[in-house]
């Protein structure tokens, strides 16, 4: 089965194409002092986003690809633990959130790789669904970075 249109079909929704904004424009000319700025009271930081979405991202990349990882704990692993990042940090997160996309797309890429086949570690879990996972859960969030950069006033 030539599979290579669902391929192309993937990259285009994990780089944000079409429907979706991509990481890049979303986290792009943030000014610092928006990044830990909270606009609803009882609503996440932009800084608390892109941690989230980095942790979950590589938990979901590491949980395809090595049957040794370990999840970290749920809720609170999958959240930062310090709520103003230096510079460092924020580059960092940026960076790793990046890279982990590009090995997320890496294996989407790979023909050697049957998508749809049960990952032998995964609990009946495919590539296939682990990716979908990954691209929507990074949309979901995503919009929640634009929604705080539109109540900041720092996104046109």
């Amino acid at each position: 089965m030539d599979d290579s249109r669902l391929r192309r079909d993937l990259l285009e929704l994990l780089e944000g194409k079409s429907a979706h904004v991509g990481a890049d424009a979303a986290f792009a000319d943030l000014a610092p002092e928006h990044r830990a700025a909270r606009p609803l009271e009882d609503g996440h930081t932009i800084w608390e986003l892109l941690e989230h979405l980095r942790i979950a991202q590589e938990d979901i990349l590491r949980y395809t690809l090595d049957p040794g990882w370990t999840s970290p704990d749920w809720p609170d692993g999958y959240w930062p633990d310090i709520e103003t990042p230096t510079e460092e940090q924020w580059q960092a997160s940026l960076e790793q959130f990046r890279r982990d996309l590009e090995g997320v797309k890496e294996l989407v890429r790979d023909p050697d790789r049957d998508l749809t086949a049960d990952i032998p570690h995964g609990e009946g879990r495919s590539s296939l669904r682990e990716v979908l996972l990954v691209a929507d859960h990074n949309a979901y969030h995503l919009g929640q970075v634009l929604e705080i950069r539109r109540l900041l006033g720092a996104w046109t």
